[in-house]
């Protein structure tokens, strides 16, 4: 009866020096992407709160806002300016994303490993595909 009995197999946790070469599923790629997204917006705050003061506060305002974005602004060129903006699009719609999925899971109970793999390459695929459309706007493509 000794025999029959299937030993469990045993998990260990990877090495400092394993982590470039170690496969994380899709599900836990979004988990530490939507860790990073929430810590980005979270360091950029006092960005964001620039932005919507001097978009919000007069027309002189709003016009210095603006050339922001062509001009630039201190030491910052208008294009370094519209990289950080994108960088924000990307973490605020991945952060959003990824937090409608966990509110889901959590709501419908639903955590099988295929859903977790499908929602999180929907997660991806959403969140960047709208950065890219809001990208192609910021930056004047359309």
């Amino acid at each position: 009866m000794a025999d029959t009995i299937k030993q469990r197999p045993v998990y260990r946790n990877i090495h400092i020096s394993q982590i470039v070469s170690y496969r994380l599923p899709p599900s836990g790629i979004v988990s530490i992407l939507h860790r990073v997204s929430g810590a980005m917006i979270f360091f950029l705050l006092p960005f964001i709160i620039w932005m919507f003061d001097t978009s919000v506060s007069s027309e002189i305002s709003y016009e210095r806002f603006t050339s922001a974005f062509t001009a630039g602004a201190g030491i910052f060129p208008g294009w370094f300016i519209k990289l950080v903006v994108l960088a924000l699009i990307w973490g605020y719609l991945h952060h959003f994303c990824a937090g409608v999925r966990h509110l889901w899971m959590d709501a419908t109970h639903n955590t099988t490993k295929a859903f977790g793999r499908s929602s999180a390459l929907t997660v991806l695929v959403v969140a960047v595909v709208l950065t890219l459309l809001l990208g192609a706007k910021l930056f004047g493509l359309y």
